[in-house]
């Protein structure tokens, strides 16, 4: 059974808030299916990956999935991730309030992401100037 402490230092040492933003400065074109895309996430390799389930068993939300990666060096490796907005604000979010990160960049990036959260929930996002100040604020992230 994980407890808080053990669930911060998890993601104080192997998690991420972030948010995928689309440069609209950007002229390469990508394929990808959304132009705005927060999400919360913790990575181990494939020995490590039965802690994944037991964070998706404990916050009751969001995948656990396999990551091929083809980096020199690197291994594959498992993902729990957490992307629905929803989730997001009623799970993660809250639980992160009350159970702060102790890494000075880690909870950087929390408050970050908990600002771009607010900014997508009163729908800046869907603007040009909105998605251009999210992609400014992104850029402080880690």
């Amino acid at each position: 059974m994980l407890d808080s402490s053990y669930i911060v230092g998890l993601v104080d040492g192997e998690g991420s808030f972030t948010v995928y933003v689309k440069n609209l400065n950007d002229s390469n074109e990508r394929k990808r299916r959304v132009r705005i895309e927060p999400k919360f996430y913790v990575k181990f390799v494939e020995k490590d990956k039965d802690i994944l389930y037991q964070l998706q068993r404990y916050f009751d939300c969001g995948k656990v999935y396999f990551q091929k990666d083809r980096r020199k060096n690197h291994q594959d490796c498992y993902r729990y991730e957490v992307f629905n907005r929803i989730d997001l604000v009623e799970k993660i979010i809250p639980f992160f309030k009350k159970n702060k990160p102790k890494l000075a960049s880690k909870q950087k990036d929390f408050e970050l992401f908990c600002k771009l959260i607010h900014i997508i929930g009163r729908k800046e996002h869907l603007t040009v100037k909105g998605m251009q100040k999210i992609y400014k604020i992104k850029q402080q992230m880690h």
